[in-house]
């Protein structure tokens, strides 16, 4: 009777805090536990294989030899500031509250031991500074040896690719919050730089942005950012379309809205096979966002990306942050769900991979479209937005009778070696007797009357002669 009665005074006071409270704590949250329905379809890609940050995965007995490494970067850093502990921890414990409303969900054990979560927050966050330090080209002065097996040149080559990928797992961020204060701490600056942090994490996780000669412009539109994971998300997304595609075909009596009711708009999505039958060709956009796709004028626009060991954790966990995260968006699901529809086997890959579109690392046809096709399983797509003004657009140009019939003539007669032989064997012949039948009409026309027979003399009555 006592445990019920304890459930039934929990539910009283959850009563009590319920409304604007938790509307708030819903406000807070950024960093979560992936659902076991997602992560069950593959657990390698949410887990983090060489360190762990936050909570999520502290103390497993795989991530627990970089603790070690977090405890050399602490002394190091605060060697270089100048600051003692104590004084991250007094700048630390002012936010405790908000770092800790951050996790969604958050044990007890780290609710109730601030200190403990604190000094987790102090040495992850440390660690993540002087990876950034040590990897940036521009900061001459390191104070590590060569041969450092984390943060020398041994730890770029086996070590940093492995802490690079788990900084992008959405169960192993830590609040920007935390590299904020610290860099504050470090550079005695008082307010937060989010244009200096964002650039050295561009520069560590993204360095292809960095290429563009705008990129210090654009890196000042990411702004504030939750954690690590959503910066790398924004700098994939950032720029606007080049070629945005045209508004929908207006509807009799529903000018002003997309009608997505059944039987109004055709949803059958089109392998890149079946669209460049139809006469769709395939360009590279002119930006690297991966919003910027668009269909116009029998052209399907695509950016360009380059695929490699880590592109399905990456795109898995930040397809996971747009399904969990409410108001985060949905940029990236759209994007894979449009290539995993056009990319349908290892057929399709070639003709991306011709127009600069796909740049494969992988080494096998097979693999890209396995990955693509396991990357969209059970992942929701808002309906009404841009990628069904693609889709429908693709879908409308294909309609087109005479797309429909050079699809069908392709389809029929220029897949099969042997098919094309035996249509152009037939194509000959055809000609052959079209020139025969030319020729004989010719000839007839040329020799309107045939050559006439001799005449005969013309016969006359012989009269008998009379006897005298």
């Amino acid at each position: 009777m006592e445990i019920e009665m304890k459930w039934m005074d929990e539910i009283n006071e959850d009563i009590k805090n319920s409304g604007h409270d938790e509307k708030e704590q819903w406000r807070k949250h950024s960093i979560y536990k992936i659902p076991s329905q997602v992560t069950d379809l593959n657990k390698k890609a949410y887990k983090p294989r060489a360190i762990s940050f936050g909570p999520y995965h502290y103390g497993e007995e795989s991530l627990k030899a970089m603790e070690a490494q977090k405890q050399r970067a602490l002394v190091h850093f605060l060697k270089r500031c100048k600051k003692p502990i104590e004084f991250l921890f007094q700048c630390m414990d002012q936010v405790a509250d908000e770092l800790k409303d951050s996790y969604m969900p958050l044990d007890n054990d780290w609710k109730n031991d601030t200190p403990k979560f604190l000094r987790m927050m102090i040495l992850d966050g440390c660690f993540i500074l002087e990876i950034l330090r040590v990897n940036d080209p521009e900061i001459s002065v390191v104070d590590y040896d060569e041969n450092d097996i984390v943060f020398g040149k041994h730890g770029k080559v086996h070590v940093l690719p492995y802490v690079k990928r788990d900084m992008l797992m959405l169960e192993n961020q830590i609040p920007m919050k935390v590299l904020h204060i610290l860099t504050k701490v470090e550079t005695a600056v008082d307010e937060e730089d989010d244009y200096e942090l964002n650039t050295k994490i561009i520069k560590l996780l993204n360095p292809i942005f960095m290429e563009d000669t705008s990129s210090n412009e654009k890196i000042k539109e990411l702004g504030k950012c939750m954690h690590v994971l959503d910066l790398y998300r924004k700098s994939l997304i950032l720029e606007e379309p080049s070629y945005p595609p045209p508004p929908p075909k207006p509807q009799k009596g529903k000018e002003n809205c997309l009608c997505l009711e059944a039987g109004e708009i055709d949803h059958i999505i089109r392998s890149a096979i079946e669209l460049q039958e139809a006469g769709i060709r395939f360009k590279k956009s002119k930006t690297r966002s991966l919003k910027d796709f668009s269909f116009n004028r029998g052209v399907l626009w695509l950016p360009a990306l380059k695929l490699d060991d880590g592109t399905e954790y990456m795109f898995l966990n930040l397809i996971a942050f747009e399904r969990i995260h409410v108001g985060a968006g949905n940029e990236i699901t759209s994007f894979i769900f449009l290539m995993d529809t056009i990319i349908d086997s290892a057929m399709d890959v070639p003709i991306l991979s011709r127009s600069g579109i796909l740049i494969n690392a992988l080494g096998n046809d097979k693999v890209v479209a396995k990955l693509f096709n396991s990357m969209s399983k059970e992942i929701p797509v808002e309906r009404g937005g841009h990628l069904d003004i693609v889709r429908n657009s693709m879908n409308r140009y294909c309609k087109k009778p005479w797309k429909n019939w050079r699809a069908s003539l392709i389809h029929t007669y220029f897949r099969n070696p042997w098919a094309i032989v035996s249509l152009v064997a037939a194509i000959f012949l055809f000609a052959l007797t079209i020139i025969q039948t030319i020729y004989t009409v010719r000839q007839f026309y040329q020799n309107p009357n045939p050559s006439p027979s001799p005449t005969k003399s013309p016969s006359f009555p012989v009269t008998p002669r009379r006897r005298p």
